[in-house]
């Protein structure tokens, strides 16, 4: 299949042009790309876009699907963490990845499995979640939040599968400078992510089960 690369910045000038066609095979993904432009190492940072949205490398292309591989921007928040995961999740290794020097504030939020809900007795959550595009949407979420609330970096891990309670299944860590834009982030990027990604969550009780729905 054959698929238009776009260029830009360095990446433009080591190549020496900013647009071409590639041949790839079929069930190639995202992250085949660069590989395919042999154009040497692969520059720390580098982010990916399938037709204007940013994308998870493992997303599988098609035939005149348009890919931009887009270095670091200057001036710009680095590109957010997003993570799906069926493990438990390291609310401390997550504020870590986010941490920088200039960070005055590190605000986060974890959700967490509770044992009542709807006035019935929660013996578990099950998630389902439409991965690639979840990523792809959690990843466009944090960008814009980044951007607006002036971000040093951001994080986002939700889990998938069953949880217990207590456990957490969803966490977000925002840096900022101050800690009004780290706070409003936070809750911003939670709120958004309740709206918009495609995570389903089923309550399982004693005697029965209920899917919640997208945005629970």
């Amino acid at each position: 299949m054959v698929v238009r690369v776009r260029l830009f910045a360095m990446l433009r000038e080591r190549a020496g042009r900013s647009s071409f066609q590639i041949d790839l095979p079929d069930g190639a993904t995202a992250g085949d790309v660069w590989a395919a432009l042999d154009l040497g190492v692969e520059p720390p940072g580098l982010a990916v876009a399938v037709n204007t949205a940013y994308a998870d490398r493992s997303m599988v292309l098609a035939a005149g699907d348009e890919v931009a591989l887009i270095p670091p921007v200057s001036g710009g928040a680095p590109m957010p963490y997003v993570l799906l995961t069926e493990e438990p999740i390291d609310l401390a290794a997550l504020v870590a990845r986010v941490g920088d020097p200039g960070a005055g504030a590190i605000a986060t939020f974890s959700g967490t499995v509770r044992d009542h809900s709807r006035e019935r007795d929660v013996d578990r959550l099950e998630y389902e979640i439409y991965a690639e595009m979840a990523v792809a949407e959690l990843t466009r979420i944090a960008s814009a939040i980044s951007d607006r609330h002036g971000l040093l970096a951001i994080g986002v891990v939700h889990r998938g599968g069953r949880c217990e309670i207590g456990e957490t299944t969803v966490a977000i860590a925002c840096s900022a400078a101050h800690r009004a834009e780290a706070l409003a982030a936070c809750a911003e990027t939670i709120d958004t992510l309740k709206q918009r990604v495609p995570i389903w969550k089923k309550e399982v009780y004693a005697d029965g089960a209920t899917w919640i729905g997208q945005g629970s």
